[in-house]
């Protein structure tokens, strides 16, 4: 017995002085053996995985922390909260590296190194931490998802006009939820403080101010410009959208720097949102669509910002002429084209937009701070600057020569200019172009009788509606028939051809003489004879007029179709 204990201990000796000349023994392979177990007395997480191999331990650890998905836990923001489980936080074991560790204990180093680890273990254990982490990708959309109900919106100021003035209302500050912070604060919970049971964890916050306070409200007192315009004529419909769009403007407050949008604010148009079908311009063409007269909205409180003098950012023009307000002083929008009406407050103050009907009127005011001399004042004026003929679109029918049926009305191709003309003391100081707008023509549609006993009157009649020309068209028709009314209408057609002559730039003497061939015309109208000698002179007087204008004939033709 004591030559085996001699013989262990000169082993040892030996051992330990190949230690001293040779370095640490390192023992290979030591996990090569998939039935090498771990040392007895080592925990995990207060689990004992003694005489385990290392996919036993594993196994077994993930299923006791797993288990641990279940558990609840309460995120509060202040007086607001809401529970969650560990899944929903991605809780998953954060370590397993650690069983590699716990099966390495006692087996690595020189003997005495193990020796030694094996005396430690006997008398006091090993234990390791199982550290336990959350999934950030997927605890941050669950934050972000429920940030309304952790948090609340900050409120500001409110303001409404009554008829004894403005009522103002106190706003509040708001709590939002920090993600990136809460996602470390959860997590720093999770490592050093949890125990393993439900718990509740306080999330990050910041605090959000209100855009506006009473303070700055307090600054809405003055108008700074309004506008109005008619919708008397329009459909039940269209009145319909009207009062709806504006009464959804009504009220908006627009604080320093901030951009309003009508689309934004009126949409969307849809009969969801109270609007009926009615007459609307699309691609050159009135068709029926919901919110049809919301243009009108958008046209007059262009021109309640114009008086106002804020920074119009987008602005379009109508595809046709609109009958509300002069040319160039429309604001077309269109929800599903994005096309839209923008200004931003360029003013120190906030202002507030008052929008209401009544007696089939539109009426648009803007409030704010006024800061401008008393003795400034400012107009706009709108200017054609060219525009095409009237056309026609002549439809011939069986009803007698001298049947004549306007079933759609034209609208005449326009370019135009606003100006806007500032005075100091009723002296003008400046004078500066705000737009130019384009607008399409389109024909007006008219049916023409045809029917006689006498064949050359409907071939002269047929043939007059084959060119097209509407003085052709309604000469031909006046000596055919005796119609006056046919004869006023050529008369009409050859008056505004010298008008938009005149407007495009042509001389006083060849407008003149376009409008007298124009009389002359109507006059001379009463037998086949004399019409068509008329409507050679007529042509040729009309045609004058167009020469004698500076207006590029493709340029107006281009204005017809596009």
């Amino acid at each position: 017995m004591m030559k085996l204990k001699n013989f262990l201990y000169s082993a040892a000796a030996v051992l330990f002085a190949g230690f001293l000349s040779f370095g640490t023994v390192t023992v290979y392979g030591a996990y090569a053996d998939p039935d090498a177990v771990i040392a007895d007395h080592v925990s995990i997480g207060g689990v004992d995985v003694s005489g385990m191999t290392v996919e036993e331990a594993t196994n077994l650890l993930n299923e006791k922390t797993s288990a641990f998905q279940d558990t609840t836990f309460v995120l509060t923001t202040g007086d607001k909260s809401m529970q969650v489980t560990g899944m929903d936080l991605g809780l998953s074991w954060g370590n397993p590296q650690v069983v590699e560790e716990a099966a390495n204990v006692g087996k690595s180093g020189n003997l005495l190194t193990r020796f030694k680890d094996k005396k430690d273990l006997e008398k006091n254990g090993k234990s390791y931490d199982v550290i336990f982490t959350i999934d950030e990708t997927e605890a941050a959309a669950l934050l972000s998802a429920n940030a309304d109900m952790l948090g609340e919106n900050a409120m500001s100021a409110g303001l409404s006009k009554t008829a004894d003035g403005f009522v103002m209302t106190e706003g509040h500050q708001g709590v939002t939820v920090d993600v990136p912070a809460s996602l470390k604060v959860i997590q720093d919970y999770i490592t050093s403080q949890w125990d393993g049971n439900d718990a509740t964890i306080t999330l990050a916050t910041e605090v959000t101010t209100p855009t506006g306070t009473s303070e700055d409200l307090s600054r809405v007192k003055d108008v700074l410009g309004s506008f109005h315009t008619d919708f008397s004529s329009s459909s039940a419909a269209r009145c319909t959208n009207i009062e709806r769009a504006a009464s959804l403007i009504n009220g908006s407050i627009v604080y320093p720097g901030e951009e309003f949008s009508v689309v934004a604010t009126i949409g969307p148009t849809d009969a969801a949102n109270g609007y009926e079908l009615a007459g609307a311009y699309e691609n050159g063409q009135t068709v029926e669509a919901y919110g049809g007269g919301v243009c009108q909205v958008s046209s007059t409180l262009y021109n309640a910002v114009l008086f106002s003098e804020l920074q119009v950012t987008t602005r379009s023009p109508h595809s046709m002429l609109v009958s509300y307000v002069e040319p160039s002083r429309d604001a077309a929008i269109a929800v599903d084209s994005g096309k839209d009406f923008k200004f931003k407050n360029n003013t120190d103050a906030p202002i507030y937009i008052e929008g209401y009907t009544k007696d089939k009127q539109l009426y648009f005011t803007i409030y704010g701070e006024e800061t401008r001399p008393a003795n400034r004042s400012i107009s706009y004026q709108s200017e054609v600057t060219s525009q095409s003929d009237r056309t026609y679109s002549f439809v011939p029918s069986a009803d007698p020569i001298g049947t004549i049926v306007t079933t759609s009305s034209a609208h005449i191709g326009k370019n135009a200019e606003l100006w806007k003309t500032v005075t100091v003391d009723g002296v003008e100081q400046s004078r500066e172009k705000v737009n130019s707008s384009s607008y399409r023509g389109t024909p007006q549609t008219v049916v023409i009788g045809i029917a006689s006993p006498d064949p050359t009157a409907t071939s002269a009649v047929s043939a007059a509606i084959a060119t097209g020309d509407a003085y052709t068209v309604y000469s031909t028709v006046a000596a055919y028939s005796g119609n006056a009314a046919a004869a006023s209408r050529a008369n009409n057609v050859l008056s505004e051809r010298a008008e938009t002559a005149q407007i495009n730039g042509a001389d006083a003497a060849a407008a003149d003489a376009a409008a007298q061939a124009a009389v002359d015309a109507a006059a001379a109208a009463a037998t086949p004879e004399q019409a068509a000698a008329e409507q050679a002179a007529a042509a040729d007087a009309a045609a004058q007029a167009a020469a004698a204008a500076p207006v590029d004939q493709a340029e107006a033709d281009a204005i017809l179709v596009q």
